[in-house]
């Protein structure tokens, strides 16, 4: 007799298998170059470390209400606004969560039944299927296509679309492939979310860190999407404030009321000193000063990945993220037999492009949150054996 739940028969993330992998080789003592983490190679900004200090001499060592600090869902309410012209009453529509992955788990338990299908154009973020298949739901893949520079086609979409759709999940800047969705194709998704009465949920986590004077639109601006979507983000990649667990949603009001409910008994609420920080680091002009100064960086290692990438192979130049998703399929291996090659005879890491669901077999995700130092490193060790693996 096995003891598990049926539910939980899902595969384990694959970048958190890689990372903890990696630094079991390091332990080991090997010399690992890691490609493969989703996260800012930056400490935390010093003045928002002083904030949580701050906040913990003041005493926000207690419950916080469920659904956040009062002063930080203004904060990000503001922010909707100015920034993603989302207009929203804090107390109402606006939940602060345990990262940006929680907000996407409740948002599939809170608006998924058993049945339901969800679209999810890929490749995409790993954690998005598994939160859909706890939910009972089912994942309808939509394919994009590196030679349409991974963008979602209209025509594929429409023809996704059944009566037993709930749901699309829509992420831009893309992870993996570093994409940007446009206002044209948001609104083709927006014209038939609300022609056909389905929800968006978009993950907006990457929209600070964009190239080339791309501009990042929320879906949840165009004109009716208001009642149709619930908009995720949160503070880690930005802020670099992954080791804390600090994200938000904001939804329509009975959406978002069930999500609190669910969030309450999952968690109670996030970290009351944390979010004290947040809120603190919003409303300071050094913040953005920041983000600034560490997408800069991440410009000059994308053009520094690019420009060695191209000589190896095809890539679809990234206008947003911090990953790169070359096409890896002329040297004849799966994408998991080509990062293991690549580990094995470089000593440097690499994400398969299958983690990300079927369409992203015959490509890998390199991440260039990492030191020039590391990436030069990292290229000087691969480009031989990558033309080994050829041979």
């Amino acid at each position: 007799m096995s003891f598990l739940a049926e539910r939980t028969k899902v595969q384990a993330s694959a970048t958190l298998a890689l990372s903890e992998k990696v630094k079991e080789l390091k332990r080991a003592g090997q010399d690992v170059i890691s490609l493969s983490v989703g996260e800012p190679d930056f400490v935390t900004p010093e003045h928002i470390r002083n904030y949580a200090k701050q906040a913990l001499d003041e005493g926000y060592t207690f419950y916080p209400d469920s659904a956040g600090l009062v002063e930080l869902r203004e904060a990000i309410a503001h922010k909707l606004q100015h920034d993603n012209q989302i207009n929203v009453d804090p107390k109402k529509n606006v939940v602060v969560t345990v990262g940006g992955k929680e907000a996407i788990y409740l948002a599939m338990m809170a608006t998924v039944n058993p049945g339901d299908e969800v679209i999810v154009p890929n490749p995409c973020w790993v954690s998005y299927v598994p939160c859909i298949e706890l939910a009972g739901g089912k994942p309808v893949y939509l394919p994009l296509k590196a030679k349409e520079d991974f963008r979602l086609s209209a025509e594929r979409l429409e023809n996704a679309i059944t009566n037993k759709t709930k749901m699309i999940i829509i992420n831009s800047p893309n992870n993996p492939t570093g994409t940007i969705i446009n206002r044209s194709d948001l609104q083709t998704i927006a014209d038939l979310a609300k022609r056909k009465k389905f929800l968006v949920v978009s993950d907006e986590l990457y929209e600070k860190i964009i190239f080339d004077g791309e501009k990042h639109v929320s879906i949840a601006s165009l004109d009716g999407m208001e009642d149709f979507t619930i908009t995720v983000n949160g503070f880690s990649k930005a802020f670099a404030m992954t080791g804390w667990r600090l994200g938000y949603f904001a939804a329509p009001t009975k959406i978002a009321e069930r999500m609190v409910a669910l969030h309450g008994h999952i968690v109670t609420g996030a970290c009351s000193f944390m979010q004290r920080a947040a809120a603190l680091a919003m409303r300071d002009p050094r913040t953005e000063k920041s983000i600034t100064e560490m997408t800069a960086e991440y410009l000059k290692r994308r053009n520094f990945v690019i420009n060695e990438l191209s000589k190896i192979t095809n890539i679809v130049r990234p206008k947003g993220t911090f990953y790169a998703f070359p096409d890896i399929s002329k040297y004849g291996l799966t994408s998991e037999k080509f990062s293991l090659e690549l580990l094995e005879r470089a000593k440097v890491a690499v994400v398969p492009g299958d983690s990300f669901g079927p369409s992203g077999e015959g490509f890998v995700r390199m991440s260039f949150a990492t030191s020039m130092e590391n990436l030069e490193k990292a290229f000087s060790r691969m480009k031989p054996a990558i033309a080994t693996i050829q041979a």
